[in-house]
């Protein structure tokens, strides 16, 4: 058996269709069967469920896919470490994270780069479920999620600062001069809010119910950009994180999170040492310019 029909068999996994697994792998159909047959005569056992079309894995398949996934992993990771050993940091940093917290990312990326010029870095905005699937399924080296309020299960986690809560609304007499409002007087805005999907809208939620009223937006999605959009036209109001002031009470904080083993990927273990020496606190302050958003 070879390290690539492992490949093979992960490009399934993730692209759920034969000819595009191929594609990914950049080999014909007929030899990713191949090597897909050749795995399972190696182990015994058969791995996909045949058919004229991809249907899934055979519950041994899943756990031989479990496993290809750990075993590429850490041979990545070799080999970031070889790399480094010989000519400085080299690879591909894979990161996930929340809609609401990725402006804030280039405050790590941008350092990070500079330290490493040789690797090169994607960015995926996910929910903080998929987030935690793709850490546990290799896809991903880290990801930037809430820490405390939606459990976390083996992954390691690194603070970086605390999250609070602005609304957002139209410049009109109802908020003239106030720099604080109510989370009842919010809910009876025409709210445009993150949908259901999105842990920052539970989080939002269970303010709302802990201030006994339910919030009815006119408007839902999981895009950041799309409520940002709205909020420059109309009459739009909503409830967003905001990181450039201190919120009273206990709110979510956000951090890295990467997988719970060892050894940790170079590029990972790499981002980590510059998030340690980067004030994301400090420098989300030092960025506010105008006036301030109401505070919730």
């Amino acid at each position: 058996m070879l390290i690539r029909h492992f490949e093979y068999l992960v490009a399934l996994a993730q692209e759920r269709h034969f000819a595009r697994a191929a594609a990914a792998c950049n080999v014909s159909q007929p030899a990713l069967s191949a090597g897909l047959r050749h795995l399972e005569e190696s182990f015994g056992v058969p791995i996909v469920e045949r058919g004229y079309r991809f249907e899934g894995f055979t519950r041994e398949g899943e756990r031989i896919l479990a496993w290809a996934r750990q075993l590429l992993a850490e041979r990545d990771a070799l080999a970031q470490e070889l790399g480094a050993m010989r000519q400085g940091l080299v690879g591909h940093l894979r990161i996930g994270g929340i809609p609401v917290v990725l402006p804030t990312l280039a405050l790590l990326t941008t350092p990070f780069a500079e330290l490493y010029p040789r690797v090169r870095i994607s960015v995926a905005s996910l929910t903080s479920r998929e987030i935690e699937r793709g850490l546990h399924e290799c896809s991903l080296d880290v990801g930037l999620t809430y820490l405390d309020n939606e459990p976390l299960a083996r992954v390691r986690s690194m603070p970086l600062y605390r999250e609070r809560y602005v609304l957002l609304t139209p410049a009109n007499e109802r908020f003239a001069e106030r720099t604080t409002a109510t989370w009842a007087e919010a809910s009876t805005l025409q709210l445009c809010l993150l949908n259901h999907t999105m842990q920052n809208r539970r989080i939002i939620d269970a303010n709302f119910h802990e201030a006994g009223v339910t919030p009815d937006p006119m408007l839902e999605t999981n895009s950041v950009l799309t409520l940002a959009s709205h909020l420059r036209h109309g009459g739009w109001s909503s409830v967003l994180p905001h990181t450039i002031t201190y919120m009273l009470g206990d709110v979510p904080g956000i951090g890295l999170i990467f997988p719970d083993r060892d050894p940790v990927a170079p590029v990972a273990s790499a981002l980590m040492s510059v998030a340690r020496n980067v004030d994301i606190d400090g420098a989300l302050r030092a960025m506010a310019l105008g006036p301030l958003p109401v505070t919730l």
